[in-house]
């Protein structure tokens, strides 16, 4: 079936071949994680841990899903250069504000996809001695994998298109679409003819 563009997001939709998840199921799948940490963790006031910016909107409906105590903290990060974000290695520009010694943590991802970058934060992480760390990704590209990460919480698998919506963006356009959809493939070719492709997916 079919699924409808918003009509208030109309001059966004036009960039958009279709809605590959709309808001509801999107609502309704963070509810169900969040029910899941909340069985999970209950008596362990879990740290939730989210690296700015993409994660943002997924972060913001999560932890309003959860129902025990948590704390919340986020990092951000910044490639040092093309060559080196293809290794997965980037610089901190932001650190956590709570100290994670001995704390249950999540981390909370928008996508994982080669899982490079994140394999290094993780790394990172688990040299403060937390007590354990799992992580909780809504979005998953298995096909672009190209280390293993075991993700304890899982949204929705997404097929190797390119998607915008929900947090994630295209050169900083798009985070705020309520949905999930495929970019069209004339609106990256200009990107890319321009030289204005910014963009990891």
């Amino acid at each position: 079936m079919k699924k409808e563009f918003p009509a208030r997001f109309q001059q966004l939709n036009g960039d958009i071949q279709e809605v590959f998840l709309n808001s509801d199921e999107i609502k309704d799948r963070i509810q169900q994680l969040g029910d899941q940490i909340s069985a999970d963790y209950a008596g362990r006031n879990p740290i939730l841990v989210g690296a700015l910016k993409g994660v943002l909107c997924f972060m913001a409906d999560l932890v309003r899903s959860i129902s025990i105590p948590m704390e919340l903290d986020f990092m951000a990060v910044s490639s040092y250069s093309s060559e080196a974000r293809d290794r997965g290695v980037v610089r901190v520009i932001k650190d956590l504000d709570l100290p994670i010694l001995d704390r249950h943590v999540i981390f909370v991802e928008d996508v994982v996809d080669t899982g490079l970058t994140l394999n290094y934060l993780l790394r990172s992480l688990l040299t403060r001695g937390p007590a354990s760390l799992e992580v909780c990704a809504l979005f998953n590209k298995p096909t672009r994998r190209l280390i293993d990460i075991p993700l304890r919480y899982k949204g929705f698998d997404l097929p190797d298109y390119f998607v915008v919506g929900y947090g994630l963006d295209y050169s900083e356009h798009y985070r705020n679409l309520p949905y999930v959809g495929v970019l069209k493939p004339e609106i990256l070719f200009e990107a890319k003819r321009s030289g204005k492709n910014k963009t990891g997916q």
